[in-house]
């Protein structure tokens, strides 16, 4: 099992910059393959992007491709997404999750049986 915790999130202009970090507790960090999804009021969680156990493989949603980046240490239990030349429709609460899944990665959110709490972006004009 595994616990998440997300941080960095807030307010930000559009075109800036966040970066969300996901500290995960347990020994077993590694095994799970990693995503990060948002969900905006009034609408579904969607997934934002994925990364696998080794982190040798990524997935983005098209609406963030080119302007986010997923990334893991886990050396130290965390999970990264960079979200650069941020626009309003980005403004969600945002949940890192993790899946058991071996070697594979999936976008699908029915196979991440652990989640965050959520952290809030907001992105202002």
């Amino acid at each position: 099992q595994v616990q998440l915790v997300e941080s960095g999130g807030g307010l930000v202009q559009a075109g800036g910059s966040l970066r969300l970090s996901c500290s995960a507790s347990g020994r077993t960090f590694s095994s799970y393959a990693m995503g990060w999804f948002r969900q905006a009021p009034g609408k579904e969680r969607d997934i934002v992007a994925a990364i696998t156990l080794r982190g040798d493989k990524t997935y983005y949603a098209d609406s963030v491709k080119g302007r986010f980046t997923i990334s893991r240490d886990n050396a130290k239990n965390m999970v990264y997404l960079q979200m650069n030349s941020l626009k309003l429709e980005d403004t969600a609460v945002y949940y890192c999750a993790a899946a058991p899944i071996g070697w594979e990665i999936t976008v699908a959110s029915t196979r991440y049986p652990y989640w965050g709490q959520g952290i809030q972006v907001t992105v202002s004009s």
